[in-house]
């Protein structure tokens, strides 16, 4: 995790960052700037309430810089892993996928998720996200969300679980309606000694709840190891990616948009050119920025009662020639596109990002990694007030946040210092003031305060 990890990367066939974004090959370039173009170089940096980031008898970050940032940019620590919250309940671990939506009175909420399975504990916090068990999917479930509300400068007003009894909640998404789509990343089946329900479903929180809501599967949304959502605000219909090695690429179209549970059909991307499945994890990089004409098939059974794989969502969409993907993780809507990460895609195995457009049904490679010190395991994405892509890594040799401008250049925001734990939920304030973000363990909110509008496009 070292400043120099990164080199200065221009990338090929750039273009512009609207749809789709431009063909983007990392190359590494000799004699060069440590840094490409964006912010400018990385420096660490403290926290500005740095005496608050510990837990007795678990970790003591205190006086520590947590990352490193451009000259120029700010933050602080918010609801981290074990504090105390407004409803008396304590901040779970494992913070992990997280939106920002537009609150009363000049303030901003935050959703996120927290990835935490059965009985698991962090940290002495034994009940894990923590609500009356009556509004519980499943009792024996730790995971679930939380919600935090920050003033207009920022600053921390309250904090409280809003939904559990939920398993492996890892990421999810935003609706146009003002709810977060929070994700179940495991397929744990019912057990007499555990588990009391079958996992493996989307649930939707209101952003505005006060308090906790209750679990209802969405049953009509599948069940498999969901990671992500984007939704196109014009349709309703919800994009879902799945983290697995043969992954499809679904999409939701629910009979009324906007009411999810009133049951809808689910379906799984397909490339034209072949009738039979199509691996798209290697033999792509040629392919850069080329729009791969693409369309639809119905997965029949949404709910497969156990886990055997012929009766899963995958080989279903796979009988019927529904395109592979390794390890489909972030989503985000932007541009009128979804844009999609493939953490473990690419000829090396070190990540893709691809762009679906529904106006004119292609699906796009628009980033391939070659270089694992350029770009290694694109996790979570999100699009910034400056029209940017910017990355949340989650790989092996130090995690950072990435930026890609429309000069098809990678530059890096962000460098977290003090262990190897990811970053996730990256989102962006609506007025473009501030990134917020997680680093997942031991369970960090950091808000960032920068020039964000500012930065080279």
């Amino acid at each position: 995790m070292t400043s120099s990890r990164r080199s200065f990367i221009r990338m090929l066939g750039a273009g512009t960052l609207t749809a789709p974004l431009a063909a983007l090959q990392s190359r590494a370039a000799q004699g060069v700037p440590a840094f490409g173009p964006g912010f400018g170089p990385l420096q660490p940096a403290l926290p500005l309430n740095t005496a608050e980031v510990m837990l007795p008898g678990a970790f003591d970050y205190r006086g520590q810089p947590l990352i490193s940032l451009p000259e120029g940019f700010r933050y602080w620590a918010v609801s981290i892993t074990g504090q105390t919250m407004s409803d008396a309940t304590l901040v779970p671990g494992d913070h992990d996928g997280m939106a920002c939506f537009r609150g009363h009175d000049g303030t901003t909420i935050l959703v996120r998720n927290h990835e935490l399975s059965n009985r698991e504990t962090k940290f002495g916090n034994q009940r894990g996200v923590d609500v009356p068990e009556a509004l519980k999917f499943d009792p024996w479930a730790n995971g679930g969300t939380t919600t935090l509300v920050l003033d207009s400068d920022g600053r921390l007003l309250r904090h409280y679980a809003s939904l559990g009894g939920t398993n492996n909640n890892c990421a999810g998404g935003p609706t146009p309606w003002g709810s977060w789509l929070s994700c179940e990343e495991s397929t744990s089946l019912a057990n007499a000694g555990t588990y009391r329900q079958r996992h493996g479903y989307v649930f939707e929180v209101p952003a505005m709840a006060s308090g906790p809501t209750r679990a209802q599967p969405i049953v009509g949304m599948g069940r498999f190891n969901h990671e992500a959502t984007a939704t196109d605000p014009r349709t309703g219909i919800i994009y879902e990616t799945e983290d697995t090695g043969d992954s499809l690429f679904y999409r939701y179209v629910p009979k009324v948009p906007g009411q999810l549970l009133a049951g809808g059909t689910l379906q799984a991307l397909k490339l034209r050119e072949s009738a039979a499945s199509m691996d798209t994890s290697t033999g792509f990089l040629g392919r850069l920025n080329k729009p791969l004409p693409v369309e639809w098939v119905t997965i029949d059974s949404p709910d497969p009662a156990d886990n055997v794989f012929a009766n899963s969502t995958r080989a279903q969409g796979q009988a019927k020639g529904a395109a592979r993907f390794r390890r489909g993780e972030g989503a985000w809507w932007g541009n009128g596109l979804v844009y999609f990460c493939c953490t473990s895609g690419g000829d090396i195995g070190a990540g893709q990002v691809w762009a679906y457009d529904p106006a004119s049904e292609t699906l796009t490679l628009v980033v391939e990694s070659t270089d694992r010190a350029v770009l290694e395991a694109p996790d979570n994405i999100t699009l910034g007030p400056d029209g940017r892509l910017y990355m949340y890594e989650d790989g092996a040799g130090g995690n950072n946040i990435v930026g890609l401008n429309s000069q098809g250049e990678l530059f890096r925001v962000a460098e977290n210092r003090i262990n190897d734990s990811e970053f996730c939920g990256g989102c962006f304030s609506h007025n473009g003031r501030f990134m917020f973000v997680n680093i997942q363990s031991p369970g960090i909110t950091l808000v960032i305060e920068g020039p964000w509008r500012k930065g080279q496009r």
